[in-house]
Formats: structure tokens, sequence, C-alpha cells
């Protein structure tokens, strides 16, 4: 059962939509992956359709209450499985953010979940590097980490690079990493320019794909769609499919 955590404390650079894609492409392709939203904002609930979801029936319910994963889970349409959240898991971080042990909740409630048939695992992260992220790292074989083409954001990935490296010691493990670009505007130089450095500085780290900043991939999650269902011939699809295909490829899913 490989766990992938799709995580990137900055905001704004399409982990979400990361998560959503990659998760519908794998479904798409015989591979229903689970997913796990652990970001308190619920905006991956919110696009697979899923609105007001109560507190019992979310995520939190397991780190609040100890409920099995297991019980938790919304079957979509595709196939695809979700763990929804609800905005109570903010309350997790003043609940459990002095708990050293708290950190490893997610590990061990995964680990118990023993029907999962190796099916593929995703977790949508919060971006704070709070408990609900540590318990995805702490999860997870591989991290995603979406990037997107501007200068902040390349900053801000040596941080998590540094960071990352920090809790690998901490957590006694070493991840697989894939970086992936996003937003990516072929019309304009920087693009490339960011490309070419993050390649620079981590090397084969980093996906060839890069998924183009489209029209079709702002507007899908306004009509709770995947950008499969939503505009499957656009350049957002193409993409997508591609980055699950390279990833596949690198046994990123294995």
């Amino acid at each position: 059962m490989p766990v992938i955590a799709v995580f990137n404390q900055k905001g704004g650079v399409g982990k979400t939509t990361t998560t959503l894609n990659v998760a519908a492409a794998l479904a798409r392709s015989g591979t229903p992956p689970v997913v796990l939203d652990l970001d308190p904002q619920a905006h991956l609930t919110l696009v697979l359709g899923q609105r007001n979801v109560a507190a019992d029936a979310s995520v939190y319910a397991f780190f609040a209450h100890g409920r099995p994963l297991a019980e938790l889970i919304a079957t979509l349409a595709g196939g695809l499985q979700l763990v929804p959240a609800s905005a109570d898991l903010s309350k997790i971080e003043a609940q459990h953010g002095e708990d050293p042990e708290s950190s490893y909740r997610l590990q061990q409630g995964l680990q118990a979940w023993l029907d999962r048939d190796g099916l593929p695992v995703l977790l949508d992260c919060s971006p704070a590097l709070g408990v609900l992220s540590l318990n995805a790292l702490a999860a997870a074989d591989c991290v995603l980490l979406p990037v997107s083409a501007d200068y902040l954001a390349v900053e801000g990935a040596h941080r998590l690079a540094a960071t990352l490296d920090v809790l690998e010691q901490r957590l006694h493990k070493r991840f697989r990493r894939r970086i992936v670009v996003t937003r990516f505007d072929s019309r304009r130089r920087l693009s490339y320019d960011i490309y070419a450095m993050l390649v620079e500085h981590f090397g084969d780290q980093v996906c060839e794909t890069a998924i183009a900043e489209t029209v079709a991939l702002a507007e899908s999650p306004m009509h709770q769609k995947d950008i499969f269902a939503y505009a499957g011939s656009s350049q957002g699809a193409a993409d997508y499919r591609a980055l699950t295909d390279e990833l596949r490829a690198g046994n990123f899913f294995n």
C-alpha cells in the first residue's frame, strides 16, 4: 500500500489540484486510489462533491475519537474513495500539538487498514507544517511537491527540501521525492528559467512533465469535476495524464 503525501508549505501552488487530478488519472487507468483530505479548508472534499461534512463523518473523527479510517470512506463516481475533511480538523492542532506521539497516529491507522489490496493512498496535506502534515509525512513512502513556476515558490522549495531533510532524520526514514512544476506558462521565459533552476538544484527529482496554467484547470473545481470529467481534451488533462504516467513509470505508486 504505497502512501503518497502531496505537500507544500506554500499555498496557491496547485497542491489540491494535483491531488485531485492524479487521483482521477489513476482511477481512469483502473487503479482507483484512496484519498485522504488532511486540510481543514476541506477544498478537495468540496471539489469532490462532499459539502458540509459532519465532524463524525470526516477524518477528524479518526484523530479525535479513534474511529477507524475504513468507516469514514465515501465511495465516489469512478471508484475513487475519499476520507473527507471538515472544518473541525483545525481543532487537532490545539488538541494534540504538544504531544510528540500524535505525529504517528495516521501511520498506525493506515497500518491497521489491511483491506486496501495494495491500492495507492494519496494524502492532500495542510499547507502548514503542523500535526496534520507531520502525520501525513510520518505515514508517507513518497512525497510529491507541487512548485509553481515563480521565483518565490522556488525559494520555498529550497526551504521545503531542508525541512524534509530534518524530518527524515527525526522520523528515521527516507522519502522518495518528486517535484512537479505547476502553473507553467509557456509564453513566459520566466517559467523556463524556473524549471531550469529547479533541475539544476534537484536534478532528476524534478518531473519532466510540467503542468500548464490553463483556464480549464482553474474552472473545473467550480463545477466539482476533475479535469478529465470537465475538459478531457484540454492541455490540463493531457498534462496530468502525462504526469501520472511518468510517476507510474518511476514506480512512484508501487
